[in-house]
């Protein structure tokens, strides 16, 4: 392959990505569903988190960074200076995991902590592409059990989701990467709901 032709098809590459990334987020322009999804549940996080009711947030893999990027927007600025919210990303405690993942087992790792740390009125945020992890299940559970609110940001299959969530924003793609991309943009916008409550 000659340098042009790898150039053009690495060109051709991030055009795709950048295609695809755009036209999923387009389509959710479209679905009301969706669209009125993240508008609930931007209004009862701002409440609670303005009673001072705390949030957890878990994921695995990317959508762990995913939860590490909320907390954090949560507990800094944002965008304004504004007052700090109680957010805590329950995947970066690696003794945590790791002693209840020898001891109990990974699928515990987010029930545990949630046991430990969650009480009633403060919300458990699931974060899954696939919508099958057995941990965040067993997390959102446990969090209702607790009396908890449950919010889960997902892709298209939310089948093993169904009954564990109060708050569901399904994202209508199969496409880790893409589903990943909006996920991220969500955060930023339920932490512009929450300032828009602070007005």
């Amino acid at each position: 392959m000659s340098n042009m032709e790898s150039r053009n098809l690495k060109l051709k590459t991030v055009k795709e990505g950048l295609i695809d990334s755009v036209k999923l987020k387009n389509l959710i322009l479209e679905d009301a569903d969706v669209l009125d999804g993240i508008i609930d549940f931007g209004n009862i996080l701002a409440k609670s988190v303005m009673s001072g009711n705390k949030v957890l947030i878990f994921g695995n893999g990317g959508s762990a960074g995913d939860a590490q990027h909320m907390a954090a927007e949560m507990v800094g600025t944002y965008v304004d200076k504004r007052r700090s919210f109680p957010a805590i990303a329950i995947t970066v405690d690696s003794s945590v995991i790791t002693a209840v993942s020898n001891d109990i087992g990974y699928d515990a790792i987010f029930a545990r902590q949630i046991e430990a740390l969650g009480v009633k009125g403060d919300i458990a945020i699931g974060i899954t592409t696939s919508g099958n992890s057995k941990n965040i299940v067993k997390g959102l559970k446990t969090a209702k059990h607790k009396g908890m609110i449950t919010a889960v940001l997902a892709g298209e299959n939310t089948t093993k989701l169904s009954g564990v969530t109060d708050y569901l924003i399904s994202i209508p793609s199969t496409s880790t990467p893409r589903v990943q991309e909006v996920h991220g943009v969500i955060v930023h916008i339920l932490c512009d709901l929450i300032k828009l409550e602070l007005r």
